[in-house]
């Protein structure tokens, strides 16, 4: 079934059975990812996400919801663009130039309330401008932007490395050099633990899926001429640096997404725990986390 035969013939779907029509279940999907309010892959399987998200979606559309897709849900899930339903207002601060360059390059960004955006940025200092990006240093920034009364609003703007530091560069844990995360959006990370089970064991953001790698066989500490890889089971964790100094990453990375600070990270764990997707959805919630060049955003967008 489509969305435009419930609107035709006033039919109303309770949610329980978009189990059995996945065409229905996909399409409603793909809407409410374009909208900005669920995220990529529509896969025609509505679970608890998709149906927290569809809820979200209706509550502000000020449509009344009763866990069942009718006419007048289906005709606005169609009749809404992704430039009328939570419109943003974007000006020149950090997140909005992260915003901004987010959609020039086409990645998702989370629009519902309380919905978070997890983004790195390579190479830039606190006020997201170009900085020497300087290897084995923390110079980069872990970001964390929700979208407020349709303003990019920062939560979180900490140091952090997202490229491995000299001891893993030189001493690779894989043979064919040390992993540096290829730019991108993945969606990729479910909350765990790095280092299980040894004395650097603390709750993180834990790899589960697909992303690209580059790996560093020749050992400059840079990407170009680098291959690619692809592979769920690189360990490119989101942990904490454990206070290691800043001009020295020393074994604080081997190629992870790593705030510097202990209390820094901790403060990044409780925020992205509260992202109702996880809170309400389902705690193995699938986390996306955005990866973009300081030096790209600004020739991008200023």
């Amino acid at each position: 079934m489509k969305l435009q035969q419930i609107i035709a013939n006033g039919l109303s779907i309770h949610l329980s059975d978009l189990a059995l029509d996945p065409v229905l279940a996909g399409e409603i999907q793909t809407r409410l990812i374009q909208l900005g309010c669920l995220d990529a892959p529509a896969d025609g399987n509505f679970g608890p996400v998709s149906k927290l998200v569809l809820y979200r979606y209706a509550q502000q559309a000020g449509i009344s919801f009763n866990e069942r897709v009718d006419a007048d849900l289906a005709q606005s899930l169609l009749d809404f663009t992704p430039d009328n339903f939570l419109p943003l207002t974007l000006g020149t601060d950090f997140a909005s130039r992260v915003v901004k360059y987010m959609q020039l390059r086409n990645f998702w960004l989370a629009k519902l309330p309380g919905f978070l955006n997890i983004v790195y940025v390579e190479g830039a200092g606190e006020d997201g401008q170009p900085n020497a990006d300087t290897f084995n240093k923390f110079n980069d920034r872990r970001l964390v932007i929700s979208i407020v009364n349709g303003q990019p609003t920062l939560l979180l703007n900490a140091l952090a490395t997202t490229e491995p530091g000299r001891f893993y560069t030189e001493n690779p844990e894989n043979s064919l050099g040390a992993a540096r995360i290829e730019f991108g959006q993945y969606k990729a990370w479910r909350v765990g633990v790095h280092k299980a089970g040894t004395t650097l064991g603390h709750e993180a953001l834990v790899q589960v899926a697909e992303l690209s790698v580059r790996r560093d066989l020749n050992k400059d500490g840079k990407r170009t001429g680098d291959s690619i890889y692809i592979g769920a089971g690189f360990g490119i964790n989101q942990h904490s640096g454990h206070n290691a100094p800043v001009g020295n990453i020393g074994k604080a990375s081997a190629g992870c997404l790593v705030g510097r600070a202990t209390a820094g990270h901790r403060q990044f764990m409780k925020l992205v725990k509260t992202d109702p997707r996880f809170t309400e959805g389902t705690m193995g919630y699938r986390y996306v986390s955005t990866i973009i060049a300081g030096d790209d955003l600004k020739n991008k967008v200023g």
